[in-house]
């Protein structure tokens, strides 16, 4: 059902009729399936494993699921009851600090009955709003109202087994059990009823004594009561005083709901029970010639209604078989009639009698699911429902767990508890939906460290949709402002809630590494910071001063005022220092420098150049670069824009380049000029000539001005 019976992949890896054709070039298509969900690769391979010869033409991959994706319906279920889950595992998580007795208080019992109920109610609700006959503009419904209705079932039978009001662990189950089947199969038909309610002689129709018997059997008193007074009308003279006796006896019959203690019902239904066998003393007394009307033999009739009022299993056995009832019915049945103080954990005892008789459909997931939990074979009744539906099996063994129902030892392959097993075979169906990650990591992160791993591999696989992000100005200014946004935020509020740090960073990285291809370094440094990789942070700045040197100062200016922001942020942050920091310092202050003497504003430029020494914030690579960009400066006529002091701290630091680059060190103070000019090392030294010629012509000036 939630499996797909076949995948078809557009455009097709094999045309049609051209499989044989593929294998005589010695090639087949080939499957592989994930470590970690239900998803598929499906390629092209050789068709033997022999080495092929290396090629460079690339080969299509195609990804798939063979699970069905939930429908819209079908996701409106799953969200809703994640609620219910949500709610029940925090309840388990708060209790994990307490005493294993507190587990079985009348507390949490009482907490974990209402949380069961809730998902009760849910489903019937879900399978009520599949049964109505609407025009559904999404198409038909994926799961049928019939499955719904079985998960109802299912579940509520859980509910009445398993998780009885706190209290009634130990007392008789029969009414409750009753209650179920007959919420959940009714039988006799309200049609039927009415059908021999309108006639005349209703005991004359072949259906009237087999309704009559039903009734009896799931305690309808008003039904039974009304076609048994229906026989007062009858012409047997012997069959209408024992019907007006049965009438009582029926109605009075005691139900443990009805008493203060079970020994008052007991003592109860001993009392009724004589009145049971006066009524089959009548009855024998019938002569065989006065045991028949026209129509049949209603002496056998009401003799097996009888047989079912004293307990006699055999007859309970044959009557059910004769009105094609089940097991169920037998079951249920036995609990009220053959031994009304029948418990629960006597029940699986029952059951197993029964079922030798009348075993369960073989082709109903649904009947064999109510079969083990009748007989308190939970391990089968989990992977039935496994089978019927994932949700029913995880939500199932959620409950069973703290309630102790469980084997608490690991599978051997999988190291996996049964519960986890559950949780996590579900998660992994909601991974045929990638919109549902959020609800999958909810599941997995409960499932200890497998299913942390688990969770962490969706967390860091989930859809980042960064394009979207970078051009949109508004969410790229809130990014830069320190915000964390979109899927990434869900991302990042999810890491926080499960506590996975790490899980956070690497997101983050991936998102600034995504940012870094596309040349978008003011996101990527957004993202580095909030994952507090440094080093990546760093790497950064090398790129947009590698800008400089590429694309000149245009494309310089955009990336370092794209950056500017995140300093004043780390400015704060005393845990935040090195190279980096003063690396990234220097990028946005030389993009200032560049943008003074683009606006011509050299007063200013002057200044921030100097500064840049002062503060010792340009790496010795671009000394060279800022002591160019200094010629225009000095060479500036309209007044002298440095002091005396700073011409000579330009000079020392020319002086240091020059020196070092003579004895060796061209590689570190002269390589990133000579790329920017296009030019060889010899090329470089013209251009610190320039500057040397500059700053003597500076030092003239000044020489006459002072003079």
């Amino acid at each position: 059902m939630f499996r797909a019976e076949h995948i078809d992949v557009v455009p097709a890896l094999v045309g049609s009729g051209e499989f044989d054709a593929l294998l005589t070039q010695g090639q087949t298509v080939s499957v592989a399936q994930s470590p970690l969900n239900n998803s598929l690769a499906l390629f092209v391979a050789p068709a033997k494993n022999e080495p092929s010869p290396r090629s460079s033409e690339e080969q299509p991959i195609y990804f798939a699921n063979v699970d069905k994706p939930p429908s819209s319906e079908r996701r409106l279920f799953i969200t809703d009851t994640l609620v219910i889950f949500s709610a029940f595992r925090k309840f388990i998580n708060n209790a994990k600090g307490r005493s294993p007795e507190w587990l079985q208080s009348d507390e949490t019992l009482s907490v974990l009955r209402k949380l069961a109920i809730d998902y009760v109610t849910f489903i019937r609700e879900c399978w009520v709003h599949a049964s109505q006959p609407i025009t559904r503009p999404e198409g038909a419904l994926q799961l049928s109202s019939d499955h719904y209705r079985s998960l109802y079932t299912c579940f509520s039978l859980f509910v009445v087994l398993y998780l009885p009001e706190p209290g009634y662990e130990q007392a008789p189950v029969g009414d409750d059990l009753m209650e179920w089947l007959n919420t959940h199969f009714i039988e006799p038909s309200t049609e039927e009823g009415d059908h021999l309610s309108a006639l005349d002689k209703p005991w004359a129709d072949e259906t009237f004594w087999p309704y009559l018997t039903r009734a009896v059997l799931r305690g309808l008193t008003k039904a039974s009561s009304f076609f048994l007074d229906i026989l007062s009308n009858h012409p047997s003279e012997e069959l209408v005083p024992i019907a007006e006796i049965l009438i009582p006896i029926i109605q009075s019959q005691p139900r443990l709901q009805n008493f203060n203690t079970e020994r008052d019902f007991a003592t109860a239904h001993r009392r009724w029970k004589d009145k049971v066998k006066a009524l089959r003393v009548d009855l024998d007394r019938v002569p065989e010639d006065k045991r028949f009307d026209e129509f049949e033999n209603w002496w056998d009739r009401l003799s097996d209604i009888v047989g079912v009022l004293e307990g006699r299993s055999d007859t309970l056995k044959r009557v059910c078989d004769d009105l094609g009832a089940d097991w169920k019915e037998v079951c249920v049945a036995w609990g009220i009639f053959v031994d009304p103080r029948l418990r629960r954990q006597d029940l699986p005892d029952v059951a197993a009698d029964v079922l030798a008789d009348l075993p369960p459909d073989p082709t109903s997931l649904e009947d064999n699911i109510h079969a083990a939990l009748f007989g308190a074979r939970v391990g089968e009744a989990l992977e039935h429902a496994f089978d019927l539906d994932p949700w029913l099996s995880a939500h199932m063994s959620d409950l069973m767990e703290p309630l102790s129902l469980l084997d608490n030892t690991l599978e051997e392959d999988s190291d996996l508890s049964q519960r986890d097993f559950y949780i996590l075979s579900y998660a992994e169906y909601l991974q045929s939906d990638p919109a549902l990650w959020r609800i999958t990591i909810d599941y997995m992160y409960s499932c200890g460290e497998i299913g942390k791993r688990h969770g962490d591999e969706v967390l860091l696989h989930v859809p980042l949709r960064l394009h979207e992000q970078s051009v949109n100005s508004g969410t790229a200014e809130r990014i830069r402002a320190g915000d964390v946004v979109g899927t990434l935020k869900d991302v990042n509020e999810s890491c926080m809630q499960f506590r996975r740090e790490a899980v956070r960073r690497t997101v983050c990285k991936i998102a600034a590494q995504t940012f870094i291809q596309e040349r978008n370094y003011g996101l990527a440094a957004s993202y580095c910071t909030s994952a507090e990789n440094w080093t990546g942070l760093g790497r950064i700045v090398d790129h947009v001063l590698e800008e400089y040197v590429k694309h000149g100062t245009g494309p310089f200016l955009e990336h370092a005022s794209a950056i500017a922001p995140i300093i004043q942020a780390l400015g704060n942050r005393p845990e935040v220092n090195g190279v980096f920091y003063h690396r990234m310092v220097f990028a946005v202050r030389y993009a200032q420098l560049h943008e003074l003497l683009t606006r011509q504003d050299f007063v200013d430029a002057a200044a921030a150049l100097v500064a840049i020494f002062y503060e010792e914030l340009a790496p010795s690579s671009w000394w060279a670069l800022v002591l160019c960009d200094s010629v225009e400066l000095l060479e500036h006529e309209a007044k002298l824009l440095f002091t005396s002091s700073q011409a000579s701290l330009l000079l020392r630091r020319l002086e240091d380049v020059v020196t070092k680059s003579s004895q060796g060190g061209s590689s570190e103070y002269l390589s990133l000029l000579s790329r920017t000019i296009n030019g060889d090392e010899e090329a470089a030294f013209r251009h610190l000539r320039t500057v040397r010629l500059a700053l003597a012509r500076y030092f003239a000036r000044c020489t006459v001005l002072n003079a």
